[in-house]
């Protein structure tokens, strides 16, 4: 359905082109030459440019509420758009989009030709409007977080991994494995001491999340609870003269 919308849409816009170029153009030579610039920019030029720009997205994903990113969850680049769009000549446009029904039919994670050759797959993005589990602290590293030193984390870092932590799921189990030992490497710098000997990477990542969330929590409690005294302080009289009825 995304497929059929996109064609719909490029389609129409290069049909609109070609007429306006056959009737601006007297030369056949020129002519011809603008047809073939304006099949281009509808197969190729434009959809690897707006999937580029919206991270992912096309008139049909955005319909169906699909998203295209790369095998690690992460944003696709304008390289993975463009090898899509080039293979979508083949199995899009040439077959009407028989093609990419039948690989994305076949494959284990619906993929496509354009999307095996690109890494990347659609995601069903209208799912992450549901609230998301929160993170709990795995009970092994319990006594560990109370006791560990942890530095600020970038607001990125802490993030990308929460994301990562809602996305496992979704994940290729290789690719999860390597994407939560890279996470892990990159938290131990900002923790002393390190976590115990053969943790999982991934429940550490969800420890430091969860230490981090319950320290700022304990912390933003306090400071509110510094405000309010401060503003009863000052709320008051001076010299503790009581307010005039």
């Amino acid at each position: 359905m995304s497929g059929a919308i996109d064609i719909l849409v490029y389609g129409g816009v290069g049909a609109g082109l070609l007429i306006l170029l056959s009737r601006l153009m007297q030369n056949m030579a020129q002519a011809q030459t603008f047809q073939i610039v304006a099949i281009a920019t509808m197969m190729v030029i434009a959809p690897a440019t707006v999937e580029t720009l919206t991270r992912g997205l096309s008139p049909g994903k955005l319909a169906i509420g699909l998203r295209i990113v790369r095998d690690d969850g992460g944003p696709i680049r304008f390289r993975h758009a463009l090898i899509r769009s080039l293979t979508g000549i083949g199995e899009i446009w040439l077959s009407l989009g028989s093609l990419a029904l039948i690989a994305s039919i076949i494959h284990p994670r619906a993929k496509r030709f354009g999307d095996m050759l690109a890494g990347t797959y659609s995601l069903q993005v209208r799912e992450a409007e549901i609230a998301v589990a929160p993170l709990l602290m795995p009970p092994d590293l319990r006594q560990w977080a109370e006791e560990a030193d942890i530095r600020r984390l970038p607001d990125s870092l802490a993030l990308h991994a929460r994301v990562y932590l809602s996305r496992t799921g979704e994940l290729h189990p290789r690719v999860r494995q390597d994407v939560g030992r890279a996470f892990a490497s990159t938290l131990e710098r900002y923790v002393s001491p390190p976590p115990p000997w053969g943790v999982d990477p991934e429940r550490f990542v969800a420890g430091v999340l969860v230490a981090r969330r319950d320290r700022e929590y304990r912390a933003g409690l306090a400071s509110a609870e510094r405000e309010a005294v401060e503003a009863e302080r000052v709320r008051r009289l001076p010299f503790g003269i009581p307010d005039a009825d």
